[in-house]
C-alpha cells in the first residue's frame, strides 16, 4: 500500500483512520488502531458521564499514551458536547494532543486556535462548498463523508461515490473518504476516486477492542443490507440506525405528524448509552452505517487493518 500525504501529515503507516464515534471510541480501540499503523481517534464521553467529561478525557488521553507511543487524534463533536467543546479542546492541548477534528461546527470556529497551538486539523464535509471553506480556513485534511455512513447524517444526502471525486477536484488539501467503507474493496474504490485515505466507524465498532456492549456488536453481525433506517427527517436531525422498536416508534411518530418536540420528548436522553453500555438492542439507539450488512465477524483491530492492507495490494495488483 502506497504512502499518501495523509500518512505524512499524521505520521502513520497506513492511510486508515478510525472514525471518532461518540461514546464508542474508547482508549483500547484508539490505541489498537494506532498500534496497527492507522490513526486512532479518541472521542470524549466514553464513560457516559457528562458531568466529568473533561477530567475523563484527560484520563483517556493518558490511557491511550500508556498503550501506544504512536500518533492518535482527538475528535470532539460540537453537537454531542455543545457546552464542553472548548474545555475539551483546551484539556486535550494541555495533555499534548496534536491531531484534532471538531464535528458539526463551522471550520472558522476552532481551526485557528488549534493551528496556532501547532495541531493538525481535520474537518468533516458533506459538499464541495464545505470543503472549499475548510481549506480557506486552514484545515489540513477534509473528511468527505457520504450519506451511507452511520450515526448523524447530513441532510444534503450526497453519497460517497458522488461526493469524494467532486471534493477531490475542489480542493488541493488531502481528502479522506468516509461512509460505506468496510473492507479492501471499498478502500481501493475510495483511492480510485482520488481520496488519500479512508475513515471507518462501523467496522471498527465491530472489533474485539471496542468496548461497546456485546449485544450491540452482535446486532451488527445479524443485520441484512436493508435493516438500517434513517430517522429524524422531521426534526432535521437525521441518524442512520439498525431498525428496532425505538426506530419504529420514532418513524411512526414522524409519519403521524407529531411535533418535533413530541418526538424529542419521546426519545429523551440516554438512548445510545442504553445500546452501547447496557446492551438494550430494542429501546437503545443502534447507530451504524449501511456497511453493517457486510460485517459477519468480530475481529481484532490488527487483523482488520492487515486484511485491508493485504487485500488492497492484491486487488490493485489484479487491476494492473
Amino acid at each position: 500500500m502506497e504512502k499518501t500525504r495523509v500518512c505524512s501529515l499524521f505520521g502513520i503507516e497506513y492511510p486508515i483512520i478510525q472514525g471518532g464515534m461518540a461514546h464508542l471510541s474508547n482508549p483500547e480501540l484508539v490505541a489498537a488502531v494506532s498500534e496497527a499503523g492507522g490513526l486512532g481517534m479518541l472521542t470524549p464521553g466514553g464513560a457516559f458521564r457528562e458531568e466529568s467529561i473533561v477530567p475523563d478525557l484527560r484520563r483517556d488521553i493518558r490511557q491511550v499514551r500508556a498503550l501506544t507511543k504512536k500518533p492518535f487524534g482527538v475528535n470532539v463533536g460540537a453537537r454531542a458536547f455543545a457546552g464542553a467543546v472548548e474545555a475539551c479542546l483546551e484539556a486535550a492541548l494541555e495533555e499534548g494532543a496534536t491531531i484534532f477534528m471538531v464535528g458539526a461546527a463551522p471550520p472558522d470556529r476552532y481551526t485557528k486556535r488549534l493551528k496556532d497551538a501547532g495541531a493538525v486539523v481535520m474537518h468533516g464535509v458533506f459538499c464541495t462548498r464545505h470543503a472549499r471553506r475548510a481549506e480557506q480556513e486552514g484545515v489540513d485534511v477534509v473528511i468527505a463523508a457520504g450519506f451511507e455512513a452511520g450515526g448523524h447524517l447530513s441532510p444534503l444526502e450526497l453519497s460517497t461515490f458522488v461526493l469524494v471525486p467532486q471534493v477531490v477536484d475542489a480542493v488541493s488539501i488531502p481528502v479522506v473518504a468516509a461512509g460505506g467503507i468496510a473492507d479492501a474493496r471499498g478502500m481501493v474504490a475510495a483511492m480510485a476516486l482520488g481520496a488519500e485515505g479512508i475513515q471507518m466507524g462501523t467496522r471498527f465498532l465491530a472489533t474485539a477492542e471496542c468496548t461497546a456492549h456485546t449485544n450491540y456488536k452482535q446486532a451488527i453481525l445479524k443485520v441484512a443490507d436493508t435493516d438500517m433506517v434513517v430517522t429524524g427527517r422531521r426534526a432535521n436531525n437525521l441518524a442512520r440506525v439498525i431498525r428496532n422498536r425505538l426506530a419504529d416508534k420514532i418513524m411512526e411518530l414522524e409519519a403521524s405528524g407529531a411535533s418535533v418536540q413530541a418526538i424529542l420528548d419521546f426519545i429523551g436522553p440516554g438512548r445510545l448509552k442504553a445500546a452501547a453500555a447496557e446492551g438494550n438492542t430494542e429501546e437503545g439507539s443502534l447507530m451504524c452505517g449501511q456497511v453493517a450488512g457486510m460485517i459477519r465477524e468480530i475481529v481484532s483491530v490488527k487483523e482488520l487493518i492487515q486484511s485491508l492492507v493485504t487485500g488492497y495490494d492484491s486487488i490493485v495488483a489484479k487491476l494492473k
